[in-house]
């Protein structure tokens, strides 16, 4: 439902065993204070574009449930972030529900920012969702946040990505094609150059946990 706290979904078992994404970018949320307050229909619904769990529902392709008095649309994740803290809800309407496909034996996730302090909005971030079969990347989404105005899903690095083996030569071919994925603009937090350093860097990382090896994407 979308009244779900932050917290509710960080230590839920159903939520860690079947949409683990979820609730490890439910960690991140800013403090305590904010997680028991905070409800995913909130955050989807204010789409800050450095806010983890936008991107984590565009990485698992979740669908957003609105209602109003004319009645329910179901929106996919993908349409439902039109712009800088725009969305597709209409006027009249609310965010009800949020559905998410349950994680496959095969599959793995991991989210990766990087921020000033614990608790600040991201200066960059990823969420990423693959399967490994037979030693090799498939189906992989990759949503980031932070450097752009709203979830940006890395195409071209999904691309690079699939069908390969999940080595640090893939994940490095990955990091390259988001010279041709991304487009951050500079803010407070950073100059275009550095959005894009950063975004390497927390695909590297997260790609890696996916993998299960180290040594990929490197510091900050």
């Amino acid at each position: 439902g979308a009244l779900t706290t932050h917290a509710e979904l960080a230590r839920n078992t159903l939520i860690s065993r079947h949409a683990p994404l979820l609730a490890e970018g439910a960690k991140l949320i800013a403090h305590a204070a904010i997680r028991n307050l905070g409800t995913i229909g909130g955050s989807l619904a204010f789409a800050d574009p450095a806010a983890e769990l936008p991107a984590c529902c565009v990485a698992l392709e979740a669908t957003i449930l609105t209602r109003s008095a004319k009645g329910e649309r179901r929106i996919a994740a993908d349409q439902f972030f039109t712009g800088l803290y725009t969305t597709a809800l209409a006027t009249d309407e609310l965010i009800v529900a949020v559905e998410v496909p349950k994680a496959r034996a095969d599959e793995r996730s991991a989210i990766d920012e990087v921020t000033r302090r614990r608790g600040d909005y991201a200066m960059a971030g990823v969420a990423v969702r693959a399967r490994l079969a037979g030693g090799a990347f498939a189906g992989a989404r990759i949503a980031f946040f932070g450097v752009g105005d709203g979830p940006v899903r890395a195409d071209g690095a999904m691309q690079a990505l699939d069908g390969k083996s999940a080595n640090a030569g893939t994940i490095a071919a990955a990091q390259a094609a988001l010279d041709r994925d991304l487009d951050p603009p500079g803010d407070q937090h950073g100059t275009p150059a550095t959005k894009r350093h950063l975004a390497r860097v927390v695909l590297g990382r997260a790609l890696s946990r996916v993998a299960g090896i180290g040594g990929a994407g490197g510091p900050a």
